[in-house]
């Protein structure tokens, strides 16, 4: 493996970033979870627009085009020996003093690291996932705008140690209001009376690239979609549910705080939508 950090490649244990950088000292940073299906970087360039937005939102300077960015990974990829597998693609606000100001941050560091990922073990794509609500709310967006997928992701992963302490690998996170926003790491997509719904943007959920997807999907399928408010009871009545996310993909849910779903096994409508999904996966992208 090689691990590319501002033009040069390193090996595991070789890759280092200065102490004093503010994405390890206070998560000052940002990153997107990229997938590769069979030598095709899946909507690459739709990543990296993400990540500029996500730069400008948290006001940190990229030295690097997009066209630049784009080749890097490219080239970890290739330099990883990687053609099927997941890219977590970094950008820190550089090293600083040790204190919040990231005035005296210089030299950001962009990181890429092509490597193997697996959520869930493939029997769990097979028969679905059961997961349950936490108790942890997610960030308000007038705190954080749940658009920026930044490097502090604590709130995450406390709703999901939470989670895997009452033996789930998964788990619901509401809004300040009571409403779902998403679950740790996916967005969330509920099937009722023929029609997709998933909160929109507005109630806590990240803007998710495979989100995207699967709506276009919808309207290619004819599956009118309505991006609404929910809340934990449109999740338990649901005739069928799923999540998504680069990481995860698209796997179905089967049960949701103890109430089983689609008789307990992943519905077929969740199968047109991870068929179509894996139609794609290998042509909408970047060729390496």
């Amino acid at each position: 493996m090689k691990i590319y950090i501002n033009g040069k490649f390193y090996g595991r244990d070789e890759a280092k970033v200065s102490v004093f950088d503010h994405g390890f000292l206070y998560g000052d940073g940002i990153f997107e979870g990229i997938r590769v299906y069979g030598s095709n970087v899946f909507e690459l360039d739709e990543h990296l627009k993400r990540l500029e937005y996500s730069a400008k939102a948290i006001m940190l300077e990229m030295p690097w085009t997009r066209q630049e960015v784009s080749d890097a990974v490219c080239e970890t990829c290739r330099q990883s020996g990687v053609t099927d597998g997941y890219i977590r693609l970094i950008v820190t606000r550089g090293a600083g003093a040790l204190g919040l100001s990231p005035k005296t941050c210089h030299d950001p560091q962009l990181i890429i690291i092509a490597d193997q990922i697996q959520l869930y073990a493939p029997e769990v794509y097979e028969n679905g996932l059961k997961i349950i609500t936490s108790a942890t709310r997610r960030n308000s967006p007038a705190a954080l705008p749940p658009m920026v997928k930044s490097l502090n992701y604590l709130n995450n992963i406390l709703a999901k140690i939470e989670a895997s302490n009452l033996g789930y690998q998964e788990a619901i996170m509401l809004n300040n209001e009571g409403y779902v926003a998403e679950c740790t790491g996916d967005n969330i997509f509920v099937l009722q009376g023929g029609k997709l719904y998933t909160p929109p943007v507005s109630s806590g959920s990240l803007t998710g690239i495979t989100r995207q997807v699967v709506v276009n999907i919808a309207a290619e399928l004819g599956v009118p979609l309505v991006e609404t408010a929910l809340t934990r009871y449109d999740l338990w009545v649901a005739e069928e549910m799923f999540l998504t996310g680069s990481a995860a993909e698209i796997i179905g849910v089967v049960e949701v705080d103890h109430r089983k779903i689609s008789n307990g096994k992943p519905g077929p409508v969740t199968g047109k939508f991870l068929q179509a999904f894996r139609e794609r996966v290998t042509r909408d992208g970047t060729k390496l």
